[in-house]
């Protein structure tokens, strides 16, 4: 009887924390709001715990090799009634580089192919951004890298804003990608075994200052 008491008060007591952790998951949910024009006007910085930026490449035609930066910093102001305005910027560093792959990632940082220690980071700075539609929008800007300088563009959706609980920010969310020929900016080691053409993409939330 004492077992099957202990056993019953355990299975309560478990789905008495069940069901507090689920009431808590809703209580911190925000409420976003989506499309442009409904999201805050300010100065955001972005917040490294919740961004990915991934760049991906063919492997000898056979499979697309995947890796990503692990430290990024970037500001965007913003405005949604004056999307014109809006300025990204953006700073890498290079040796933050990782293919989850120790050897790997030193070649990567070595001289044939970003020279780290040369040129530690890359820059992104806009130079006009269009609106597309009520969620997108097209970041135009002048790319760094390996010490030249190139424009490219960068699509941008925007996921939504509100405020987090958790950190106190107002937050937005988006994500975005890209695509550039490395051997524009001197990369041109291994093509076309190592494809030119190289895809950007970035998972962000970015925090109201």
């Amino acid at each position: 009887m004492r077992n099957s008491a202990a056993k019953k008060y355990t299975q309560l007591m478990l789905l008495a924390m069940t069901l507090l952790l689920a009431a808590c998951g809703y209580l911190i949910q925000p409420k976003i709001k989506s499309g442009i024009l409904y999201l805050e006007k300010g100065n955001y910085k972005i917040d490294p715990q919740h961004t990915s930026v991934l760049f991906k490449i063919n492997h000898m035609g056979m499979s697309v090799f995947v890796g990503r930066f692990d430290q990024v910093q970037a500001t965007l102001e913003f405005d949604p009634h004056n999307i014109a305005s809006a300025k990204l910027s953006a700073v890498i560093d290079i040796a933050s580089i990782d293919v989850n792959n120790k050897d790997l990632e030193q070649s990567l940082r070595g001289s044939s192919w970003f020279d780290a220690n040369k040129y530690p980071q890359a820059f992104f700075n806009t130079t006009s951004v269009q609106l597309i539609d009520e969620k997108r929008a097209q970041f135009t800007g002048l790319l760094n890298l390996h010490g030249i300088t190139q424009p490219i563009v960068i699509d941008v959706v925007f996921n939504g804003g509100g405020n987090n609980v958790l950190t106190g920010h107002y937050t937005l969310g988006f994500s975005a990608v890209s695509s550039f020929k490395r051997s524009r900016f001197g990369m041109d080691y291994l093509i076309p075994a190592i494809a030119d053409d190289v895809d950007i993409e970035v998972f962000t939330e970015f925090q109201q200052q």
